[in-house]
């Protein structure tokens, strides 16, 4: 659980810790998905489970203005 995924560079590598510690990764979840920057879509695409309390496209846009 973590409170935030924009790229899912840190995700994935806890990942790899635990992958080699021998354990396994049941999934991941984020409280706030910054949709735009492809974090959730990196870990599906390495076939991890992902859930998300909020979307919203809306948050990368106002983080920089």
């Amino acid at each position: 659980i973590d409170d935030l995924i924009a790229t899912g560079g840190t995700a994935e590598a806890a990942a790899k810790l635990v992958e080699i510690s021998k354990a396994k990764v049941e999934g991941f979840m984020f409280v706030i998905n910054l949709y735009d920057l492809g974090g959730c879509d990196n870990l599906i695409k390495k076939s991890y489970k992902v859930e998300n309390l909020i979307v919203d496209h809306r948050i990368i846009q106002q983080a920089f203005v």
